[in-house]
């Protein structure tokens, strides 16, 4: 793994989600609705539905707000069908930008992720253009605390871990995806405060982006994608200094 400012970026987008809670909710609640029909209403038989309600209680999403998600889309009659899919580009300082869509309206999304490249300094692009760059991994965020992390490091490793990176006592381990909920599991276990898990998209290689305008132009494009009702996650290969990343957090 490279990078040298990942948790002041995860810091960052999950600061937005705290703000923003209303909007994550709906999101979630699509993500539910998806796993449901895919897999059925249990999560110990629907491994995707398990994830999205694990990323639901990691941003405080009540206990009956999830049940009833679950419940809606078991008896769901509406015949609502989501399409899955990735849109693919580029940001400023030639970030790729990989944006993990979920819409029952094609036609309106594309109009609308054109639209928020275009006026953002990115160029939306050709389907392949960019995912290429990216591998399906697990990805676990947990909290050092008060162990060591020669124990973080043994633990996860034995539990089936590709990679660990720890930077201000918060690790970030990649895993297969296969291995994400036996190295969740065993770090839970353990006594480590997991703060997420999930399935993402993650990038082989990293783009440095060393000057604030190219930073600031780039976050305000991610965080427009990320604005996106249509939009589930927002994934790119950039890392940017931690002295401008600091400038841009006052």
């Amino acid at each position: 793994m490279s990078g040298h400012s990942k948790w002041a970026n995860i810091k960052r987008k999950k600061s937005k989600m705290d703000d923003e809670r209303g909007k994550v909710f709906t999101k979630i609640a699509k993500e539910i609705a998806v796993a449901v029909k895919q897999g059925g209403a249990d999560p110990d038989g629907n491994f995707r539905l398990k994830l999205v309600i694990q990323k639901a209680k990691s941003n405080n999403m009540p206990a009956d707000n999830i049940n009833r998600c679950i419940q809606k889309a078991a008896g769901n009659t509406e015949n609502t069908a989501y399409e899955e899919f990735f849109y693919e580009g580029y940001g400023p300082g030639g970030v790729a930008v990989l944006c993990a869509m979920m819409t029952d309206n094609r036609n309106r999304t594309a109009s609308e992720i054109r639209y928020i490249f275009s006026r953002n300094n990115g160029n939306l692009g050709e389907t392949g253009c960019v995912a290429w760059m990216f591998e399906r991994k697990g990805q676990i965020v947990a909290e050092l605390g008060d162990k060591e992390e020669e124990d973080l490091w043994l633990l996860a490793l034995e539990a089936g871990a590709d990679d660990l990176e720890i930077n201000a006592d918060v690790a970030e381990i990649v895993t297969a995806t296969e291995a994400l909920e036996p190295v969740r599991a065993a770090l839970v276990s353990a006594g480590f405060a997991v703060i997420s898990a999930e399935i993402a998209m993650l990038p082989a290689n990293t783009v440095d982006i060393n000057d604030e305008d190219t930073a600031k132009k780039l976050l305000k494009l991610l965080d427009a994608l990320d604005d996106n009702d249509d939009v589930q996650q927002v994934y790119a290969n950039y890392d940017i200094d931690e002295e401008i990343m600091a400038l841009l957090e006052e």
